[in-house]
């Protein structure tokens, strides 16, 4: 069965400055897990269904948008810090709004073909590195400093993703929140 999940994915200027941040980071340090993803804030935990439920997914994403769109604040999400823990570099964020529109999508998502409920994520981030090497911290936090600036313009969109079994990836469906 695929692999589902909603993110929230930058565009614009901070999109810009994260992708030079990975290229630099990767070419500095080597990989590390942040690499494995784009750069996003993820809203559900991975689950599981059949590919014939995404439509349903999909639509129900649609609706709890579409109910949430009036109370939508600007911006739809704020991005509070650049911070750095021993082992996790990323951008604090927050959006309760966000928040309110995935726990409608997640109450209003029932699917007979999935065998678990859909897990809410609570703390909002979007992650720059993690499951590196200790001795790259310093490095990787210079380049973060250097490049990704907290305060930089940028618009997001709402994605349905499905990740393939190579690590691929699909979206299913994005929405601009405006």
């Amino acid at each position: 069965m695929p692999k589902l999940i909603v993110y929230a994915c930058p565009v614009g200027e901070l999109a810009d400055q994260l992708a030079v941040y990975f290229e630099r980071s990767r070419a500095t340090c080597g990989p590390n897990l942040a690499h494995h993803y784009m750069p996003h804030c993820t809203l559900t935990g991975f689950f599981e269904d059949t590919v014939s439920s995404i439509p349903h997914y999909v639509d129900g994403l649609a609706r709890s948008l579409q109910r949430h769109r009036r109370s939508q604040p600007q911006p739809p999400i704020g991005v509070k810090a650049l911070t750095f823990r021993a082992q996790w570099h990323g951008l604090e964020l927050s959006s309760d709004w966000l928040k309110q529109l995935i726990a409608d999508f997640a109450s209003a998502a029932n699917s007979p073909t999935r065998s678990a409920p859909l897990r809410l994520k609570d703390w909002l981030h979007l992650s720059l590195a993690y499951g590196f090497e200790s001795e790259h911290r310093q490095v990787l936090q210079q380049l973060a400093e250097d490049f990704v600036k907290p305060q930089a313009s940028v618009a997001w969109e709402l994605r349905f993703y499905e990740r393939h079994e190579d690590n691929s990836w699909t979206c299913h469906q994005q929405w601009p929140l405006f």
